[in-house]
């Protein structure tokens, strides 16, 4: 059975006549003024404008699903933190774990961690682990280390830090991969009971104008996944990346033919260089700021190349998480390498890809375009993290967060939100690569450089095509006749906009492939 559908009374940014998209079998095949029509399956748009459907290129699809219903640890002060944590256990089941995310103790004051016992005052019959905001620390009580094993005689673990008080005790705090430890010791969710959550987190996705993502959570995540698209209950366009300590596992399987089959797009293998800005895990060329600490360089340009032929040779690309610009620096070095390889190995040409790339050597901006690199970058970092950046980096600040400069400098870039991390609306990522606000003076004498905004049709670019042409997918994000019908209508023209109100638009409906998955009309 064919269908259509006519959207009519639209408007296109820069257009001013009404027009009518017509959509056959989930794909726009014209775009003419509105006529009269009797018969066809229509919505009336009103006059709304209607613009691509938007691609968060950085989201964990069960970190967030779960953090919906954790505690929200994204509060002013360790006090207020701590009150959240003592009213969610008033409410939980005796046994139960309590999850929490977002803590961010450099806002506090004193800016410093919470201890186990803090949390054991508020909770000492569960156990607790929340994770900050970075996803590379997690804050657990006592009975949390007790369920993990972890204890004075603990190890830490390879990539992974116990931080230990002045006896050698645990204080709570862990680490990159030390997290994994607690982390284990919580029983995980069922894949029905993940799915389920999910489900609700696709209709949530819909609502800001999501269409599409590209999903880095793990196996678990996948297997929710493929559960809702065997039951036809995914509307979302998935990317699945996979993390490449499992990478024997993932060829050994066939993990590209096996995510196709399910309905899922392959994506790349994800890896980590390095930590986070907040815990200074960051691998930094040069020590932070009033510090002699350089961070955590957690794998070599050598790592890298080994990795990356393995991968490539059975289809896969890299994506290579680096925060700090040592990390940046050495993943660079490793892709130049790979680059090699592949020329001398008759390899793939595959589009590799750094996550984040928040702060760079200034001679590294030109390696991107050199060696087909892509910046995968979230522009609401540059909000939330500028206090921290200021007080870490320093006179780096220039060279963070550098939107305009990788743009310059010739890289193709993706735009992401890292949600849970940060909110998964695009809209303020939007706003934040347009307008990079700035609520304070910073330390440096021009300020929080505004210099590396973009303009809107890139920003628009990065979080609508861009990530599709990566997948090779050439018929998502524009509104054109032969792309397909993934789209959002919105009261007004963002391009007639303040830059500073981007971030308050929201969707007036969501259409993936013709369907309609979000209305609020």
């Amino acid at each position: 059975m064919t269908d259509h559908l006519l959207l009519k009374n639209a408007r296109l940014p820069g257009k001013k006549d009404l027009l009518t998209i017509s959509i056959t079998n989930g794909a726009i095949i014209a775009i003419q003024p509105t006529k009269e029509s009797a018969g066809a399956n229509y919505y009336d748009l009103d006059g709304a404008f209607v613009l691509p459907g938007m691609c968060d290129a950085h989201l964990h699809l069960e970190m967030l699903s779960i953090r919906l219903s954790a505690i929200d640890c994204e509060l002013p002060s360790k006090r207020d933190c701590l009150a959240a944590v003592a009213k969610a256990a008033e409410q939980a089941d005796d046994d139960s774990w309590l999850i929490g995310f977002n803590w961010n103790h450099n806002v506090w004051q004193p800016a410093e961690y919470g201890t186990a016992e803090d949390l054991d005052r508020v909770s000492a019959n569960h156990p607790v682990l929340l994770y900050a905001k970075s996803l590379h620390a997690s804050w657990a009580n006592s009975k949390a280390l007790q369920a993990a094993g972890i204890n004075q005689s603990t190890p830490d673990p390879v990539g992974g830090q116990i931080l230990r008080d002045e006896s050698g005790n645990p204080t709570g705090i862990l680490l990159e991969n030390a997290m994994q430890l607690a982390e284990a010791a919580n029983p995980p969710l069922t894949t029905q009971e993940l799915a389920e959550k999910m489900l609700a987190t696709q209709s949530y996705l819909h609502s800001l104008g999501l269409t599409s993502v590209h999903d880095f959570d793990r196996f678990e995540s996948l297997e929710a996944l493929e559960l809702l698209a065997s039951r036809g209950l995914l509307t979302l366009d998935v990317t699945k990346n996979l993390p490449a300590k499992a990478i024997d596992r993932i060829i050994r399987s066939d993990y590209r033919d096996h995510l196709s089959r399910h309905g899922l797009t392959p994506g790349w293998i994800k890896g980590f260089a390095d930590g986070a800005l907040g815990p200074q895990s960051a691998a930094m060329l040069e020590p932070y700021e009033n510090s002699v600490s350089k961070g955590m360089l957690l794998l070599k340009a050598a790592e890298i190349l080994e990795l990356g032929i393995k991968a490539a040779q059975a289809g896969w690309p890299l994506a290579i998480h680096a925060i700090g610009d040592a990390a940046n620096h050495e993943v660079l070095e490793g892709y130049a390498r790979l680059r090699e390889a592949e020329r001398h190995e008759k390899l793939p040409h595959l589009p590799h890809r750094i996550e984040h790339a928040q702060c760079l050597h200034p001679h590294d901006f030109t390696r991107f375009k050199q060696f087909g690199v892509i910046a995968s970058v979230q522009p609401i970092h540059a909000v939330s993290d500028r206090q921290m950046a200021l007080r870490n980096w320093g006179g780096r600040i220039p060279f963070a967060y550098a939107y305009r400069s990788l743009e310059e400098a010739g890289a193709t870039m993706v735009f992401g939100t890292d949600a849970p991390v940060e909110p998964a609306d695009p809209f303020l990522g939007l706003r934040a690569a347009v307008d990079r606000p700035s609520e304070e003076p910073s330390i440096l004498p021009e300020g929080w450089p505004i210099s590396q905004s973009v303009t809107l049709s890139t920003a628009l670019h990065a979080y609508a095509q861009a990530p599709a042409l990566l997948t090779g997918r050439k018929n998502i994000g524009k509104i054109e006749p032969g792309y397909l019908a993934n789209l959002i209508t919105l009261p007004v023209d963002p391009f007639q906009c303040d830059p500073a109100q981007l971030g308050e638009l929201k969707p007036l409906q969501t259409y993936v492939r013709g369907r309609l998955v979000y209305d609020s009309l």
